[in-house]
């Protein structure tokens, strides 16, 4: 078959390809040249409408077009362009799993980098709310409600009915989101305290055989169990740990948000410190699949040109991606104690877009006596998009195909790599059963 427009237009059928973010380019706030783009992708989306059951960014722009006078793009005011706006999260399945018109097609349809760019406009005029900085404001947050004392107060007020119920009519988060708790015994403290075994460990692959842990505020504060976890599984398998010194938040809330100068800062805050460790010879892993994102794919792109973000992402792994590698090198521990049963595995979607495959259902999948269920949908969360008032019941709709997953499948756990994501099937299940983080599944399989 030729390789004509014509032909062209129908789809590429090569491997999807990312430019640069010019963030830093004065054109990049150019409002009326960013509409014109926006008209001009939202009308490519109208005429393909493959995106439709990813989130709800793709059913508000299609029921817009469906309602104006004209039934296309021509017909939506421009004012409504934001509503499509406010429900795009980023996570970039659009693009990596299903526009047939991403770039190196000669349509160069970005969705999610155009979304980033109305954020980042909306951000720079101020009409972002104050609730949206707070939460996306992780480090000040958490080393608040990390206080001793502080905590309990916060968790206990997260608990009670009539304090979310204030808390969603003051700063408007639903008062049905589950909202993480806060453990003033953080990842570090307990880091800190444990008995390190000397291990001298050994190169397999492409890895190098000790690890840097980045905690992330998440893994850190509010679920450090997950992070222990980590650790004892890396150290049984003769991998020594390291936790990285001192870091701020991976940026990854702020860029959604649009703040891309905050993410910048927040940059110039991590890099330096990873890359002394990769240069000291540490792998760099990070048990949230954004933050290892943050790493590998939106910083280099925010930063093309520098020598050191693109040393970071390249010694950066997913935790499963590492422990894979090593099993391939036969440098992977498969005595397991402990079968784990049958399994509801939820891919989320920052991990799905890094393209490593399903590493952590192969990892599992490795202990005897256990079946796992694959389900590869978004769970609606986002970090902070199902936690908003007027986000939570549209976010729990998209997750209503993984819950109802969960539910058929008649399982003995139930799992996600994103920890938030697993508390918002949690949710969706209103069960009193709880997710399960695949670190510790694997922990118990290996009986440590």
């Amino acid at each position: 078959m030729s390789d004509s427009k014509e032909t062209r237009r129908e789809g590429s059928l090569e491997a999807p390809i990312r430019h640069p973010i010019n963030w830093q380019d004065p054109v990049f706030y150019d409002e009326a040249a960013t509409l014109k783009e926006m008209e001009r992708v939202f009308g490519i989306c109208h005429g393909c409408r493959r995106c439709v059951s990813l989130c709800n960014a793709f059913p508000t722009l299609f029921d817009l077009v469906d309602a104006s006078p004209t039934l296309e793009i021509d017909g939506v005011a421009k004012s409504d362009y934001g509503k499509v706006v406010d429900h795009c999260y980023l996570c970039d399945l659009c693009y990596m799993t299903k526009c047939p018109y991403v770039p190196p097609h000669e349509w160069n349809v970005d969705f999610p980098h155009l979304m980033l760019r109305a954020k980042a406009i909306r951000f720079r005029k101020g009409e972002t709310r104050v609730r949206d900085r707070i939460l996306t404001s992780t480090d000040a947050v958490g080393s608040i409600a990390g206080i001793p004392v502080v905590a309990q107060v916060v968790n206990a007020a997260n608990r009670n009915r009539p304090a979310r119920r204030v808390l969603d009519k003051v700063l408007g988060v639903h008062p049905d989101a589950v909202v993480p708790q806060y453990h003033s015994d953080n990842l570090r403290k307990r880091f800190k305290r444990r008995a390190a075994p000397e291990i001298d460990g050994l190169p397999a692959g492409e890895t190098r055989g000790k690890v840097a842990l980045f905690a992330t505020c998440y893994g850190n504060r509010n679920d450090p169990q997950s992070g222990e976890d980590l650790i004892a599984i890396l150290e049984h398998n003769g991998i020594p740990v390291t936790l990285v010194a001192e870091e701020r938040c991976c940026g990854m809330p702020k860029f959604e948000l649009g703040d891309l100068d905050a993410v910048a800062r927040a940059k110039d805050a991590n890099v330096p410190a990873l890359l002394k460790l990769v240069e000291a010879g540490w792998d760099l892993i990070a048990p949230v699949p954004s933050c290892v994102l943050m790493f590998k794919r939106e910083l280099p792109l925010m930063f093309p040109d520098e020598a050191a973000v693109r040393r970071v992402a390249e010694a950066f792994f997913d935790p499963f991606e590492y422990l894979m590698i090593r099993h391939k090198a036969g440098k992977l521990r498969t005595e397991f104690r402990n079968p784990l049963g049958k399994i509801a595995y939820h891919a989320p979607c920052h991990q799905r877009v890094q393209n490593i495959g399903l590493k952590t259902r192969d990892i599992l999948q490795l202990v005897p006596g256990t079946n796992i269920e694959v389900i590869e949908r978004c769970s609606g969360h986002d970090g902070t998009y199902a936690v908003k008032s007027e986000c939570h019941e549209v976010s729990m709709k998209i997750c209503r195909p993984v819950v109802n997953k969960v539910r058929q499948s008649s399982v003995d756990h139930y799992v996600s790599d994103c920890p938030m994501a697993g508390d918002q099937i949690m949710n969706g299940l209103a069960d009193g059963s709880a997710a399960e983080s695949p670190f510790t599944l694997l922990r118990h399989a290996y009986g440590i």
